[in-house]
């Protein structure tokens, strides 16, 4: 019973690779019909019918005559052709002026980020003001009511600050506030130093932003007139509205330059990677907390930048 089960096996066994061997062979025989297929296209300049020659018979065609449309082989073989050339390329060309297009519009300003970092900003600077014992005094009492005396109480220039914390502290603010818009503008963001159009062009609209974000902060809704109460003592001034954007601006402009031309020159001829860093964070100390406030390292510059 073995023996009669292993022949059976064996039989079936011989089937099988006889079967598998007609199949590779008629695979073959197709192969080759139309490598030759291919190779008449070539001489002829013309289309031809597959066929397969075996001795000196005449060919036979695998295509029955009483149809016109191409056949349909078993294995088909695609073949470059100057209209698919010319269809891939015109798609590639369609897909980078989509890609340059979509670069062309990201030059929009990033207003989402760039408000996020300024009510970062602001936030640290209340921050700062509550470890005040006469800023948590304040904000006693009626908020809207205290607030509009405060505002309406705006005059004079001196408000009794100390020369650093007026001409130092609060340009160094506008400043700050200024990178805040460079670093979210693509239009300016890998802008150096120079005299050109397009650099101050970017560095008015730093100003700008500066001057709204400064205002807020002296006057607006979240300030130190609404939650400080500044105007209740009678320092409520111009000297902060005035000096924080346009110091700033100046202050601005001048780390661009320093940046451009002495932190350059220290980064060219010294190779101590420490010296670089520390260089770029302490000569441009604004454009360090900015960067701070995108969670970038203080040294951190743009590409482009220079």
């Amino acid at each position: 019973m073995l023996r009669t089960h292993l022949v059976e096996s064996k039989g079936i066994s011989v089937k099988h690779f006889l079967l598998c061997a007609v199949l590779i062979a008629l695979v073959a025989l197709v192969t080759a019909a139309q490598d030759r297929s291919s190779e008449n296209k070539k001489d002829q300049g013309s289309e031809s019918i597959p066929s397969i020659t075996i001795g000196s018979r005449a060919p036979w065609s695998l295509q029955p005559r009483d149809f016109n449309r191409s056949p349909t082989p078993l294995i088909t073989f695609h073949e470059s052709s100057a209209t698919s050339t010319l269809l891939i390329r015109h798609r590639g060309d369609n897909a980078v002026d989509r890609a340059s297009a979509k670069l062309a519009g990201d030059q929009s300003f990033n207003w989402s980020t760039a408000i996020k970092q300024s009510l970062f900003f602001l936030g640290v600077q209340h921050g700062y003001a509550m470890t005040q014992e006469k800023t948590r005094h304040d904000l006693r009492g009626a908020f809207f009511k205290d607030y509009i005396r405060s505002v309406k109480s705006l005059h004079g220039w001196e408000d009794g600050g100390r020369f650093f914390t007026n001409y130092i502290a609060h340009p160094m603010q506008g400043s700050l506030l200024g990178f805040i818009q460079i670093q979210n503008d693509p239009k300016g963001i890998n802008l150096s130093f120079d005299n050109s159009n397009a650099y101050w062009r970017s560095r008015l609209r730093a100003l700008a932003w500066s001057a709204a974000w400064s205002t807020q902060f002296e006057i607006g809704p979240v300030s130190q007139a609404s939650i400080g109460n500044v105007g209740l003592h009678g320092k409520q001034t111009y000297v902060d509205l005035v000096v924080t954007p346009i110091g700033g601006f100046g202050w601005l402009v001048l780390e661009d330059f320093v940046d451009k031309n002495i932190i350059h020159m220290i980064e060219r001829s010294s190779g101590n990677f420490y010296i670089k860093i520390a260089s770029r964070t302490f000569l441009n100390p604004s454009r360090s907390a900015a960067n701070l406030l995108r969670f970038k390292k203080p040294w951190y510059r743009d590409s482009g930048l220079r």
